[in-house]
């Protein structure tokens, strides 16, 4: 709402309220005669007379307009009643009368002064430090529910030393002794009431809440005692506003709040403070129809309120907290029977009658309005006014006037014990003289509760806890919806009761006013910069971890051997695996190893049989024995690797991995310099052939496999393999795998292997060309080349992989380089002999190549040797 708009409201306001003072003018006529604004509004004879001051009406300087603040003529009605019970109380003051003189409190600081002296001075004159008349002693003033009024006649009272007994709220500007030495507060300090108050947003999980008080001291302190508990729940203030006086208050700063009643950040405002600053709210807020929030505030009959504009009323469902208190005996059956006609002098319980029942009472002296019917009492009365409740004040001033009474009793008894007859009957008592008892006194009231103005030893305040309910047709009440004790331990001094607690309108179930929404189990919140705590985003746990409750600010990491369940709220038992032979992976890798193997021991066997053939002859038949016979154990060395592991399979899988493999390459690189030596041998006599005749390339293997025994009885003795678990590789399981040890170990003895092969490869690929009908450099070549490629392929294929991948990325390269082996190296061969026999024979002319002059066959007639030149020298 613009402040133009608002401008217009506001003067729409204040205009409603003028045509409801002029509509109400002829009953205002009928009064006219009765205002007594220059003297004492009501006044009882008696031998001791309290003063007491109420606030019953706010007029303009002219009286031209008056506002009525009916809900405290209930504190008027408290007085009748305690004064006329003391009054007949016979142990109490006996033979001596309690007076009264009621005034009412203005605004205006002259008024108040006035009003005060009028009473000192014990008449209509004022005469300051003059008494005009002495047929009564002003004994102690009880003052009402304004702290600012309390404070500006206290001054004055001290100058008389006369007893000054307040029955509002706590206020601490009032506690300062050497201030006010001679005022006493009869409400307790309400210090609990913070905790309380914080009990209540942290039971309905409100972290999101508005605070409005009164721009005073009593407003800071609590704000910085609210404000240091909310911090301790993490509870968070959406804004703070401080509400100047009502009587103080420019126009700016009216907008100023009002405006800020229609920002929805917070669905829970705070309203503390006196009834002179909160007078705005509840004034402005029916008005501009603020609903659907929770107000929490204390004691609602404290809050000054006009009695019209009932349209809807924006403190429907809100919170009340007043200080646990006992009913009055007989107080309620006074206020059912209670009737203008009993206190003729009293205009305003004239003035209340009529506005609110539109008939004048018996004996009024107002004029005539209708008659009353005989049924009509404060019990029949429906609207915005409970006059049938008590209101803390009301309690409060109760209790007030029984101090002063208990301490003027005793200080007559005490007078009497050490004075003359003549004391009790003729009391000559100076005021100063009650201060020493009203320091100490203590009693119990009626109700039966212990009663001392010693704020030092008053702890354990509890407070009832209230519900306003407003129906329809003006009628509102506060219902009891739960209890705080301050003295119980943590989180059990609240007891509420929510199915009967009546919430605003707008709202069918307990309403949320948070910043951020709860972040749920398997989230976690982080702060929004530049924003308070409760304001905060919600993320997921990261991968591994979970968080089983609402706000949680840290996800908890599972143990290495369970992992989260999908919604990260439970850790779950990781499931043991391995690559098994019962899973089709497995299976098909073990029946590949056991089928090559047999492919290979069939070759062996070919071999064996056609031992004799001169293709087999030719390509040095003993080492393709021990060729085959090592690719049958590479082929089976892969089963090791299937199953689960075991500390012996850990280490014959690497042991025989590497020895295997070292006969086979060794193997391939003896028959591969068989070759070469073969053609570069040139007769009898030469070293290259000795060499060959000696069959000294059969000596590579077993110096080459004792090179790779020493590099792996290195490993087993500094860091051999080892059973170990792989929990991160994939989500849900545990893979028991072969942990290597030394991973140095494991690539040099993978490395010697690589540079057998790639030594291999180099001599193959030179002798590739060589003249020769059976000559397998080509194949072996070839043979080489693929081993090479498969184990070069191998390493960044294994290190990309997890789990089960990497055993079964090892077992098919394993397979793959032997496969490759026998392929290329056998297959030919076998080719020959079982498909092409008639290329096996070394007689056919076709397959004989003649030898040049130049040259000679070599012994087994595979090559052409050249011829030695001779001559005698």
């Amino acid at each position: 709402m613009g402040e133009p708009e608002m401008s217009f409201s506001l003067s729409l306001f204040f205009l409603i309220l003028q045509l409801l003072h002029m509509s109400s003018s002829s009953k205002k006529d009928a009064f006219s005669m009765c205002w007594k604004y220059q003297r004492p509004n009501i006044q009882k004879e008696g031998d001791l007379v309290l003063g007491l001051f109420f606030k019953l009406y706010y007029a303009t300087q002219d009286f031209s307009m008056v506002w009525w603040l009916w809900k405290k003529y209930q504190h008027v009605l408290a007085f009748y009643f305690t004064i006329e019970e003391i009054n007949r109380d016979p142990h109490l003051l006996p033979n001596l009368t309690l007076g009264f003189q009621i005034y009412n409190v203005y605004s205006s600081e002259q008024r108040t002064l006035r009003d005060t002296l009028r009473w000192l001075s014990r008449g209509d004159v004022v005469l300051p430090n003059y008494v005009c008349k002495s047929k009564y002693i002003p004994v102690a003033a009880i003052t009402g529910t304004s702290p600012t009024f309390s404070a500006e006649i206290g001054a004055l009272l001290q100058l008389y030393r006369t007893p000054q007994v307040t029955y509002g709220p706590f206020h601490p500007m009032l506690s300062d002794k050497e201030q006010f030495p001679s005022l006493y507060q009869m409400a307790p300090e309400d210090s609990s009431l913070v905790h309380a108050m914080v009990s209540l947003l942290w039971h309905f999980g409100w972290t999101w809440v508005a605070i409005f008080i009164s721009d005073d001291l009593k407003g800071e302190q609590f704000l910085q005692a609210l404000n240091v508990e909310m911090v301790k729940k993490d509870i968070c203030v959406a804004f703070t506003e401080r509400l100047p006086a009502f009587k103080k208050a420019e126009r700016a700063s009216v907008f100023s709040a009002l405006s800020r009643l229609s920002i929805p950040p917070a669905n829970v405002h705070i309203l503390y403070g006196e009834a002179e600053s909160l007078i705005i709210v509840d004034l402005m807020a029916s008005f501009f129809l603020t609903t659907g929030k929770v107000w929490i505030m204390a004691d609602k009959w404290d809050i000054t309120v006009l009695e019209i504009m009932h349209i809807l009323n924006s403190f429907h469902g809100s919170f009340s907290f007043s200080e646990h208190k006992r009913e009055i005996p007989g107080f309620q059956k006074f206020l059912k029977y209670v009737h203008p006609s009993q206190y003729p002098d009293d205009f305003f319980f004239s003035k209340y009658w009529t506005s609110h029942f539109n008939c004048s009472p018996t004996l009024s002296s107002c004029g005539k309005i209708g008659e009353c019917g005989p049924n009509t009492s404060l019990e029949s009365l429906i609207g915005d006014i409970d006059m049938m409740t008590l209101s803390d004040s009301s309690y409060f001033l109760y209790n007030a006037v029984y101090a002063v009474v208990h301490v003027l009793h005793a200080v007559l008894v005490e007078r009497i014990a050490w004075g003359s007859p003549e004391d009790a009957e003729h009391p000559r008592l100076p005021p100063w003289q009650l201060h020493s008892h009203l320091k100490k006194l203590q009693f119990t009231n009626s109700a039966g509760q212990l009663i001392s103005l010693d704020k030092k030893g008053s702890h354990g305040v509890s407070y009832d806890i209230q519900n306003a309910v407003n129906f329809p047709g003006g009628l509102g009440l506060l219902a009891k919806v739960g209890e705080f004790a301050s003295g119980s331990p943590l989180h059990q001094g609240l007891v509420i009761n929510e199915k009967i607690i009546e919430w605003p309108i707008g709202f069918t179930q307990t309403p949320q006013s948070v910043c951020s929404q709860s972040c749920g189990p398997g989230f976690r919140r982080i702060p929004q910069e530049g924003r308070p705590v409760c304001c905060f985003a919600c993320v997921l746990c990261p991968e591994g971890h979970i968080s089983n409750k609402t706000e949680s600010e840290q996800c908890t990491q599972c143990h290495p051997n369970e992992y989260p369940n999908k919604e990260k709220i439970l850790c779950l038992p990781k499931v043991v695996s391995f690559l098994a032979y019962e899973e089709p992976l497995g299976m098909a890798l073990a029946c590949a190893a056991l089928g090559f193997s047999a492919l290979t021991a069939g070759v062996l066997g070919v071999f064996v049989k056609h031992r004799d053939s001169a293709i087999i002859k030719a390509n040095n038949r003993a080492l393709s024995y021990v060729l085959l016979i090592s690719l049958v154990f590479c082929f089976l060395c892969s089963l090791l690797f299937i199953g689960r592991p075991n500390m012996a399979t850990c280490i014959l899988q690497q042991i025989t991995f590497g020895v295997g493999f070292t006969v086979a390459v060794s193997t391939v690189l003896a028959k591969t310099v068989t070759v070469v030596l073969a053609f570069k041998a040139t007769g009898p006599g030469r070293r290259m052939r000795q060499l060959l005749v000696s069959g000294a390339p059969n000596f590579i293997i077993p110096i080459c496999s004792l090179i790779q025994v020493m590099l792996c009885a290195i490993w087993l003795g500094t860091s051999p393999p080892f059973i170990d678990t792989d929990a991160h590789s994939e989500h849900g399981h545990i893979f028991i795998v072969c942990n290597k040890g030394s991973v140095t170990a494991f690539y040099c003895v993978l490395g010697y292997l690589g540079s057998l092969a790639l030594g291999s490869f180099t001599v193959a690929f030179l002798a590739r060309n060589l003249p020769d009908t059976f000559n397998e450099a080509k194949f072996l070549t070839f043979s080489t080349l693929l081993f090479c490629s498969v184990w070069v392929t191998f390493l960044p294929v294994y290190h990309s992989s997890k789990g089960k991948a990497m055993v079964a990325v090892e077992v098919f390269s394993i397979l793959a380089s032997s496969a490759g082996l026998l392929g290329c190296i056998f297959a030919p061969k076998c080719y020959i002999i079982l498909l092409r026999p008639e290329k096996n024979s070394l007689k056919d002319a076709e397959q004989c190549t003649r030898c040049p002059p130049n040259k000679y066959p070599n012994t087994e007639s595979s090559r052409c040797l050249p011829r030695v030149v001779a001559f005698l020298a």
